[in-house]
This record gives structure tokens, C-alpha cells and sequence, in this order.
């Protein structure tokens, strides 16, 4: 199958564009400057979020495309804009297939942009007359991911004696493993899977346990030094005007609000042995 990949050359789709090419598909993935792609997949020249793409050939489309921070993109550039101009190019091309990647808890009206716009995007997709799978991911751990390996990381490893807690630490997360994101995207695609499901892993964990296990995996040990809330209510704010702000207001938001949900039954079949984090984290995460 000719698959367009919007987001093809970040964390999540460099993993599914290898298992589109090992499962014998033809990703043609679309990003602004060519990138290091594996045998088997074509780069497309193309800025989503500014134009509509040419889709002649294309079977189905898959959009991963997103960002935490504005850097130069907005949430509503690359969230909601993007995802319009693609559903625009596949009903000229008469393409009727779409695969979306949103996120676990967007919704309006949490107050988080990300959320907010990820949630638009979701309207667009459902009300676009195609066929669609939505997937909803939790964080999202393995080699290169940004949670673990450079947020969790420098708590953990940090110069100072402690580790800074967030509150009491209770917001509760259930991560899920990249090869398992990717896994459950070509499966979908694949068997024309339909629909809106949460994409989480076997296990929750509070935030006060996610550090207690990065401590472990780099053989760490220091105490915890809670920052109550009212304090980062306060600072947040302030610490977000910053051009490299250690946490921006959007991740404040969602990381108080946790990020967890029942494993889907509909998945089950996709993937029945999801990884846990205990087996992937100590793989790649040293201080």
C-alpha cells in the first residue's frame, strides 16, 4: 500500500515508517527537508501546515505530526491547520482512508492549547466523511523520547543533592512503548480498523514512582524535595516566558491533570503483549 506519513521524520514516525517498509508498504513521507529514511520509503518535498499536498497514487494517509512546544510552529498551525489542509488534499485526490494521532486527554476546555488543538483536530477528522482511526497516546517512552529521556532525566540527574516533586507526585500516567505506537498504527491500517481509542501501556504509575524507577535505571539515589503547587502556579507562568522554560504552562497543565486510561478491549487483539517500561527504560536512559 502507498501510504502518505505527515510526521514521518519524528520520534514515533521514524518507528512506523521502518515497520510500513517491513510489512512490505511504501511510505511516502512528507516533511520540508529530506531526512535519513529507510530503503523502501520516498521522501515527499512539503510544508503540511502551509499547503495542500498532491495525493495522485496515494492509498491512505497518516498524520503524526505535532509538536509540545511552539518553536517557531504553533499548536494551531501544526495541530489544526495541518490535519484541514491534508483531509483538503485527500478528498481531491478521492483518497479515503486516514489514521490520526492525537493525545490522551485532549478535549476543549482544559485550558492547554495542546490539548485544545489536538481536540479540533479531532473534530475535523470524525466530520471529514473518510474513514478514520484516531489513536490517543499516554506518554510515550523508548530511545529519543523527550519525557524520559531528557525531562525525568534531568530531575534525576541533575547537579543537586534532591529531586524536585511536583506536589505530592500522585498525577498518574500509563505509558506506552513507541514500537507498540507504531505496531498498533500498521495493524490499523492494515485491517481497516475505524474509530477513536486510547493507546496506553500494561501499568500506571504515579509521577513520584516514574522518578523512583529513572532513579534506579541510572543508580541514583536522593531524596525527594516537594514543591507545593500554589508555588508552581506562580512560577510556571513566569518560567514559561523564558525561551528555554524547563516547563511551559501547556505541560504544567496536563502533567497535574495525569494522563491515564483503561487498556481498549478493541486493541487486545492488535496487541496483546504491550511492553512494560521496567523492560525498555534501563536500555537507554543513563545519566
Amino acid at each position: 500500500m502507498r501510504v502518505l506519513v505527515v510526521g514521518g521524520t519524528g520520534f514515533v514516525g521514524r518507528h512506523l515508517v521502518a515497520r510500513l517498509v517491513q510489512r512490505g508498504h511504501t511510505p511516502l513521507v512528507l516533511s520540508r527537508t529530506p531526512r535519513d529514511l529507510p530503503q523502501g520509503a520516498v521522501h515527499i518535498p512539503g510544508d503540511i501546515t502551509r499547503e495542500v499536498p498532491a495525493l495522485e497514487g496515494v492509498e491512505a494517509a497518516i498524520y503524526l505530526a505535532g509538536i509540545i512546544r511552539e518553536r517557531g510552529q504553533t499548536f494551531r498551525q501544526v495541530h489544526v491547520e495541518g490535519v484541514g489542509n491534508l483531509l483538503q488534499g485527500l478528498r481531491q485526490a478521492g483518497v479515503n482512508r486516514i489514521l490520526h494521532m492525537s493525545a490522551l486527554g485532549a478535549r476543549r476546555g482544559t485550558g492547554s492549547r495542546y490539548y485544545e488543538t489536538k481536540a479540533e483536530a479531532e473534530e475535523l477528522v470524525r466530520g471529514s466523511g473518510l474513514s478514520y482511526a484516531i489513536f490517543r497516546p499516554s506518554l510515550i517512552f523508548g530511545p529519543g523520547d523527550e519525557f524520559f529521556g531528557q525531562v525525568l532525566r534531568g530531575l534525576v540527574c541533575g547537579p543537586w543533592p534532591f529531586v524536585p516533586l511536583i506536589g505530592d507526585g500522585s498525577f498518574r500516567f500509563r505509558p506506552v512503548y513507541v514500537g507498540d505506537v507504531a505496531e498498533v498504527f500498521a495493524q490499523a491500517l492494515e485491517r481497516g480498523l475505524e474509530g477513536t481509542f486510547d493507546l496506553v501501556g500494561p501499568r500506571e504509575y504515579t509521577f513520584r514512582e516514574l522518578l523512583g524507577l529513572c532513579m534506579g535505571v541510572v543508580g541514583r539515589r536522593k531524596p525527594f524535595l516537594p514543591i507545593p503547587l500554589r508555588l508552581m502556579d506562580l512560577a510556571v507562568p513566569l518560567l514559561s516566558r523564558l525561551p528555554f522554560a524547563p516547563i511551559t504552562q501547556d505541560q504544567y497543565l496536563m502533567l497535574k491533570e495525569g494522563n491515564t486510561a483503561p487498556f481498549p478491549e478493541a486493541l487486545k487483539d492488535l496487541l496483546p503483549a504491550p511492553k512494560a517500561l521496567e523492560e525498555v527504560l534501563p536500555t537507554y536512559l543513563k545519566c
